[in-house]
C-alpha cells in the first residue's frame, strides 16, 4: 500500500466531505491502485476531470499511484493554480485563470437518466437532440451513450464512474431550470443553441407547415393571431410563436446571458 496526496479544485470540491475540500490531503491507496480508481474512489466522477497533474505533470487516469505521488484534479475550465507546479508542460503554461470554451464541429448530443425529465425538455426547447425515456435502466442509458456519443447527464454519479461512460456531466442543481443554467455555463453551449427547431416531445426536428393544413386543429384565438406554425412528422403536434413561445424564449435569453458572463446554476445544497 502506497500513500498519495490528493487536491482537488473548483466544484469537484462538492463531492468530497467539508474536511477535504480546497486543500490538500494525503491518502492510502490500495495495492497498484490507479489515478482513476483513486479518484473516484475518494468521491469524484471520472467524467468531471478534464486535467490530472501527477507531480506537476499531464498525467492519464491509468498511471499507475506509488508513494509520495501528488495529484491535482481539475474540472472543465477551472482555474489553474500553478504556484506549486514546477514541471508543468509549456502546453499548459500560460492558462492561469478561466478558459473560454472550445468551439466544436457539431453540436453536442445527450442522453439523460430517468430523473431529469424536465432538463430534457428544456435541452430540446433549446435545439440540443436530448435522448430521455423515464423507463431507461443505467445499462441502457450506457449503452447508448457509447453508440451514439452521447453525453450523460445524470445526477446519480455512480452512473459517471462506469468504465464505459466516456463524456458525462454530474448535475448540482436540482430545478431543471438551474440545471440548463448549469450545463450551459459548464459545456459552452449558448453559441449552438437552435430554440424551437426540435419537438419537445420527440426529439425530431420541427418543419414549417402551411396554416391551411392545420387550421381545423387550432383553438379559435390561435387561428386570428398567428400566421407561422411547425409541426412534428412523429407526433404531429403543432407548434407556434405563443405565450408559451415567449415565457421560454425569455428563459432561454436568461440562460445565454448568465453563461456568457460565467454564471453555473445553483448548486443544490
Amino acid at each position: 500500500m502506497v500513500t498519495a496526496t490528493f487536491r482537488f479544485y473548483d466544484e469537484l470540491n462538492d463531492f468530497l466531505p467539508r474536511a477535504r475540500r480546497g486543500r490538500e490531503f494525503a491518502t492510502p491507496c490500495a495495492q497498484a491502485a490507479t489515478v482513476k480508481h483513486m479518484v473516484e474512489a475518494l468521491g469524484v466522477p471520472h467524467t468531471e476531470a478534464a486535467l490530472v497533474l501527477v507531480n506537476g505533470e499531464a498525467g492519464g487516469f491509468g498511471r499507475l499511484l506509488e508513494e509520495g505521488d501528488r495529484v491535482a484534479v481539475y474540472p472543465r475550465f477551472a482555474t489553474l493554480d500553478v504556484t506549486a507546479l514546477s514541471h508543468l508542460p509549456q502546453l499548459l503554461k500560460g492558462s492561469r485563470g478561466s478558459q473560454a470554451p472550445q468551439e466544436s464541429q457539431a453540436a453536442p448530443r445527450f442522453v439523460a437518466d430517468a430523473h431529469l425529465g424536465g432538463l430534457a425538455r428544456l435541452l430540446r426547447m433549446a435545439g440540443f437532440d436530448t435522448l430521455y425515456d423515464n423507463g431507461y435502466r443505467d445499462d441502457e442509458i450506457v449503452a447508448i451513450a457509447a453508440e451514439e456519443d452521447r453525453i450523460v447527464l445524470t445526477r446519480d454519479r455512480e452512473l459517471l464512474k462506469r468504465r464505459a461512460v466516456s463524456q458525462g456531466c454530474y448535475l448540482h442543481a436540482i430545478k431543471p431550470e438551474l440545471q440548463l443554467r448549469e450545463l450551459f455555463g459548464r459545456l459552452g453551449l449558448a453559441p449552438g443553441a437552435q430554440p424551437f427547431s426540435l419537438c419537445l416531445h420527440c426529439n425530431l426536428a420541427l418543419r414549417a407547415v402551411d396554416k391551411a393544413l392545420v387550421l381545423d386543429g387550432l383553438p379559435p384565438s390561435v387561428r386570428e393571431l398567428h400566421e407561422e406554425f411547425t409541426t412534428c412528422e412523429a407526433c404531429r403536434r403543432v407548434f407556434w410563436k405563443g405565450s408559451h413561445h415567449r415565457r421560454m424564449q425569455a428563459l432561454l435569453d436568461t440562460v445565454a446571458e448568465g453563461a456568457r458572463h460565467g454564471e453555473r446554476g445553483e448548486p443544490a445544497t
